[in-house]
């Protein structure tokens, strides 16, 4: 009787091993893709594409089309049988969904996917008595605190007393004063940067 039992209880783990083994060698990726669960959005789904950002254009099995490009100054790119198409103010889904439109003018159901490989509209720069001087990208969050440590701290010359930001609004340019000192030691909360925003140190 314990013999009969282990016989079935050994031809049944191999029944299971072996269907297991055929499901992993027999499904697609497509098959795989339908039982996995889908994957969670980027943080920059909702990132709106801005000048001088480095996209990538992949229109599948169409390589004289797919590329690499900047958008130029006046928001839009450059593509072949489109011309001229808008970026600057879209989503990278938006603008994909437009040359998907474009295209289909001219391609049987063509597959567009749209990369903003590198962020170059949303700098911030850092001038005056700091390690580092020039342009940061702007991350999301990024505090001024956060840009002066990026920048390398400050010189021995720094008055610290004196940082303040130059910021842009309605055409004209404002000047807002940062003390420095209160924030480093929590009294005051740091303040949220903005694109296009100077930090100088005197």
């Amino acid at each position: 009787m314990y013999l009969r039992r282990t016989v079935i209880w050994g031809l049944l783990i191999w029944h299971i091993a072996a269907n297991s083994t055929s499901f992993a060698q027999t499904t697609t990726p497509q098959e795989a893709a339908k039982v996995a669960p889908a994957g969670s959005a980027t943080p920059d789904a909702d990132y709106h594409i801005g000048p001088q950002d480095i996209l990538q254009i992949d229109v599948w099995k169409e390589p004289e089309i797919t590329r690499t490009i900047p958008v130029r100054p006046d928001g839009k790119i450059s593509l072949p049988l489109l011309n001229d198409v808008q970026a600057a103010g879209l989503t990278a889904m938006q603008l994909a969904a437009n040359i998907r439109t474009g295209l289909t003018k001219y391609l049987n159901n063509p597959q567009v996917t749209v990369t903003v490989t590198a962020i170059n509209s949303r700098r911030i720069f850092v001038t005056g008595e700091v390690g580092r001087s020039g342009a940061l990208p702007l991350l999301p969050g990024m505090t001024v605190l956060q840009a002066l440590s990026s920048s390398g701290g400050f010189t021995q010359f720094a008055r610290e007393k004196g940082i303040y930001i130059l910021r842009l609004e309605n055409g004209k340019q404002n000047k807002i004063p940062y003390d420095y000192k209160s924030v480093v030691k929590g009294k005051k909360e740091d303040t949220p940067l903005e694109p296009g925003d100077v930090i100088v140190v005197p």
